[in-house]
């Protein structure tokens, strides 16, 4: 199979940069306020509108707590920006068995396939996926919370990773895989056949993902991957 390619950007203007270039999944979201930093609805609706469906779009809800109410009303809210898929952090926590245990009907009724994200610096493993599977979760993509420390090649094994995105297919999943991703990281990504390699930081001026995103960086990329 082709593994396919999602790159963030955060703004409309990031859009506008690369919209004779599209990946297949363009993200939008907020790096400035953290992980899965939210940008505004009014934001993605705008650049929804914009790409038309040229491409897939997904969009995160922010940081939030593993509190079911909090998740559902973000959830519901972003619904409305008409995005393909929605996309929200588990994060290591207490409450969060209960919480996903809540978000079960929720998950079931939205319009938008809904993508969990976790994360490799706060899990060591890939158990937690058929656990998502069964609340109605569309696909499982394996992030880093902490955007300062290790990139997810260095945090997990290539067996490990194989593992994640094996028991995430065999859940009927879609399979993801970010986390301060570089180019070199390409070689030894691609034979696990995950659906999705996620970018920011490598597409980014001086590789930081708060900057601006660089054109050129999202065709070298487009290259490297059909390379």
């Amino acid at each position: 199979m082709t593994t396919r390619y999602l790159a963030s950007i955060q703004s409309m203007a990031e859009a506008l940069l690369i919209e004779h270039q599209l990946p297949d999944i363009l993200d939008m979201k907020n790096p400035a306020t953290g992980a899965l930093g939210a940008m505004s609805i009014t934001q993605v609706t705008e650049i929804v509108r914009r790409i038309n469906g040229r491409c897939l779009t997904s969009a995160t809800v922010g940081d939030l707590a593993m509190d079911a109410t909090v998740i559902s009303e973000a959830l519901n809210a972003m619904s409305q920006s008409r995005v393909d898929y929605l996309k929200i952090g588990l994060f290591d926590d207490p409450d969060l068995e209960d919480c996903l245990e809540a978000l079960k009907p929720q998950l079931k009724q939205l319009p938008q396939p809904v993508i969990a994200v976790l994360f490799a610096d706060q899990i060591s493993d890939a158990s937690l996926v058929p656990t998502l599977a069964a609340c109605g979760f569309a696909g499982v993509m394996l992030d880093t919370a902490s955007k300062r420390g290790q990139r997810l090649t260095q945090l997990w094994s290539k067996t490990a990773l194989e593992n994640f995105v094996l028991q995430t297919k065999q859940a009927g999943m879609l399979s993801g895989l970010a986390g301060a991703l570089k180019f070199e990281d390409i070689t030894a990504l691609r034979p696990l056949n995950a659906d999705y390699l996620g970018f920011r930081s490598a597409l980014c001026d001086q590789q930081q993902r708060t900057a601006a995103l660089n054109p050129d960086r999202l065709e070298q990329l487009r290259l490297a991957l059909a390379a």
